[in-house]
């Protein structure tokens, strides 16, 4: 008669993670409930630009609509970081220190940038094209922030996927980020054309770089 094995069964704590896609989940609920008009307008982003043409005057960082929806935001990409970061074997999915890492991190790095660009903007007199390339920008960004909601949750609650979603789902990210600046420079081109050295370099310094740098420290971190 064979011997019988034991073999421990480790189970992963996901109690934080369900903790905190309850808190997104809410936060978007409130958002709705409060800003109902603005919020249909923001959800046919994708298909009209109505909203951007609506809100492009009288819209604020530090708006409470954008306050709310940027955290669910972060918690989105920030959860997706940890995700891919799990799924090519640098860490596990269930580990809630690395994700205050990660959501930490890129909280520090998104007020950094928007210091710096501030900084820029004002030092080569292109204010009006940041504020509203900052407009455009953290509109699709939430949007996108808030697609990946539902496809994060459905993805670390079951099984890994093929490594083609996967690429298929960064391919769209980085997609959607390219049509971003073309339509930025379609809306804006009077503006882009007027001062053509300094959006390049604005370009360049502020939206290639630190991303560059925010994937090598992913990638040997």
């Amino acid at each position: 008669m064979e011997g019988i094995v034991l073999h421990e069964r480790i189970l992963e704590n996901k109690d934080w993670a369900t903790l905190v896609f309850t808190l997104c989940l809410t936060l978007i609920v409130i958002t709705k409930t409060a800003f109902e008009n603005r919020f249909n307008e923001f959800t046919r982003l994708l298909f009209s630009d109505k909203y951007i043409k609506i809100y492009r005057e009288n819209t604020s960082v530090l708006a409470w609509f954008t306050l709310l929806l940027f955290i669910v935001q972060l918690v989105s990409f920030s959860f997706f970081i940890l995700y891919l970061m799990s799924y090519f074997g640098m860490t596990s999915k269930s580990d809630w220190v690395m994700y205050i890492r990660i959501i930490t991190f890129l909280s520090y790095f998104i007020l950094a940038k928007y210091l710096f660009e501030k900084i820029i903007a004002t030092s080569f007199n292109v204010e009006d094209f940041k504020e509203n390339f900052d407009m455009l920008k953290i509109s699709y960004r939430t949007y996108m922030g808030l697609l990946l909601v539902p496809v994060t949750l459905v993805l670390y609650y079951n099984n890994e996927p093929s490594l083609l979603i996967i690429y298929g789902i960064i391919g769209f990210l980085l997609f959607s980020n390219v049509l971003l600046y073309l339509k930025s420079l379609k809306i804006y081109q009077t503006l882009v054309l007027g001062k053509l050295f300094y959006f390049i370099l604005y370009l360049c310094t502020l939206e290639i770089a630190p991303y560059y740098f925010l994937y090598y420290w992913i990638t040997k971190k």
